[in-house]
């Protein structure tokens, strides 16, 4: 019994993962898709040119420059 005990919270785990997984996937898209898609895109233009037009030589960190360019 004790094999019981030790596999019982991983497996626990795993499936609340995939639940949340699938409802996560299950979430994307709708209605508001193109709504969130236009908010996105308004705030990288916005990153992007206030980066590009006030560079005040601070540095930047490699999740901004990742962020920054949709990678």
């Amino acid at each position: 019994m004790d094999y019981v005990a030790a596999l019982l919270p991983p497996v626990v785990m795993a499936v609340a993962f995939t639940c949340l997984i699938v409802t996560m996937i299950k979430s994307q898209g709708g209605a508001n898709k193109s709504k969130e898609d236009a908010a996105v895109d308004a705030a990288l233009a916005r990153t992007e040119s206030s980066g590009a037009s006030g560079s005040s030589g601070a540095p930047v960190s490699p999740a901004q420059k990742s962020t920054a360019h949709g990678a």
